[in-house]
């Protein structure tokens, strides 16, 4: 018998470190490959991290709150004298990343409710004129979203855990703390009483950065087409209610674009590729990443690996699926890893067009804007008419350092043809 360590795998593009939740194995406890013995929240998604051995976990090497880099070392496992470490994965600075995934702020209410009462003198509150680490995790996240306890207010909550951060049992105390004696007014610095300077936590440096990152890896081209989408409007439907009284789901507009961009894609396959320093990597797989708004601001981007490998039913669950994981936090690493190119439907916010950041190392990305009824020319044989049809436009932002004009432009039209052209007798279900 040998003993080896266990590192921390990679949790997908961009992530970089991850928070220790809880260990879910004992030291001395026998574990078997793929059990999940560790749970830890990235920027991301929380998730179980399997075991990659069969053996003993004789020693953790991490404690819960540890902000652990992807690649070190988490746990030390006695196994047979034919097992063969695994090798920790290449470590990258953050710096030289650029993943536009995210794009929200945190928590975006501001701390408005005052109390008149004091502090409860045996509570201690992080000192005002201290640097406070704006890390916290999913977990703390979440418990301060249900409480309705904004950003400015998680700043002057102790913390005990590591390098001061806030740890699950610092917010339930404070939580218990605030019923009893109300909120106290969090600490902000004003300029003359009509403005507030407010810093910004660790999330948004990051989505700043990367924002940026990506306009200066990019050389960020958008062509727009206005895409006819009377046939889908119109058999979407006459089938959404057979759709939900087979399914009990809803049968939304994301599948059928997610389905026109994939076949897309098979049609002009160099826009799925990425750029390694002055060569072009053509992807085989076509990952469609797909940009999904949270309850609480943030924006997310679930991966559908393979997606043109799903008829219309299977995306259609797909979609669901996985949108229903990331509102309820229950995505995996695996899920948000992978995307070769990204859409997001800005329609859904009632946008006309837009103009999306290309999500790196893709090259490409669309956003689909709001359907609108309009008089449109209607060309037939017998001549042109004016008629109601229902209207999308269509915005595609594309890297030009690899993807010229006429590929960004004759991709956009194909996926509006598939569009315009969708068969509206085909069934689902």
């Amino acid at each position: 018998m040998k003993i080896i360590e266990m590192v921390m795998p990679p949790m997908g593009e961009s992530i970089m470190e991850c928070t220790v939740l809880h260990l879910l194995a004992e030291e001395g406890a026998k574990v078997r490959v793929d059990d999940s013995i560790l749970e830890v929240a990235t920027d991301k998604v929380d998730t179980e991290v399997p075991c990659p051995y069969e053996g003993t976990l004789t020693k953790w090497l991490v404690k819960v709150d540890d902000v652990v880099p992807i690649g070190s070392a988490v746990a030390q496992i006695e196994v047979a004298d034919d097992v063969v470490a695994l090798e920790a994965p290449p470590l990258v600075p953050v710096e030289e990343e650029a993943d536009v995934a995210a794009t929200a702020a945190l928590l975006e209410k501001d701390f408005r409710a005052a109390v008149s009462r004091a502090p409860e003198p045996a509570y201690e509150y992080a000192p005002a004129d201290t640097a406070v680490n704006s890390f916290y995790s999913p977990l703390v996240l979440s418990i301060a979203r249900e409480e309705q306890i904004p950003v400015d207010e998680l700043k002057i909550i102790k913390g005990t855990g590591l390098e001061n951060r806030v740890t699950k049992d610092d917010i339930l105390s404070y939580v218990e703390h605030r019923r009893k004696k109300g909120a106290p007014s969090a600490p902000a610095t004003s300029l003359n009483g009509s403005t507030e300077i407010i810093e910004m936590d660790r999330m948004r440096k990051m989505i700043s950065q990367r924002m940026v990152e990506s306009k200066r890896i990019s050389a960020h081209v958008t062509s727009f087409i206005e895409t006819d989408m009377t046939p889908v409007v119109n058999w979407r439907e006459h089938v959404k209610a057979e759709y939900r009284k087979k399914t009990g789901d809803s049968i939304t507009f994301t599948p059928i674009l997610i389905e026109a961009v994939a076949k897309a894609i098979r049609d002009y396959p160099l826009i799925n590729i990425s750029v390694e320093g002055d060569k072009i990597v053509k992807k085989k797989d076509i990952n469609i990443g797909m940009a999904v708004a949270l309850p609480d601001g943030n924006l997310i981007v679930p991966v559908i690996h393979n997606a043109d490998h799903y008829d219309l039913p299977g995306l259609a669950r797909k979609v669901n699926d996985l949108a229903r994981r990331a509102r309820e936090n229950k995505l995996k690493a695996d899920d948000l890893a992978g995307g070769t190119y990204t859409v997001s439907n800005i329609g859904a916010f009632s946008n006309l067009m837009g103009t999306p950041i290309i999500v790196q190392p893709q090259v490409a990305i669309m956003a689909f804007g709001a359907i609108r009824k309009k008089p449109a020319v209607i060309e037939t044989p017998q001549g042109d008419l004016i008629g109601i049809r229902s209207m999308m436009f269509v915005s595609h932002s594309y890297d030009h350092r690899v993807v010229d004009g006429s590929l960004g432009g004759l991709f956009l039209k194909r996926v509006n043809d598939y569009l315009e052209n969708f068969d509206i007798t085909r069934t689902i279900s």
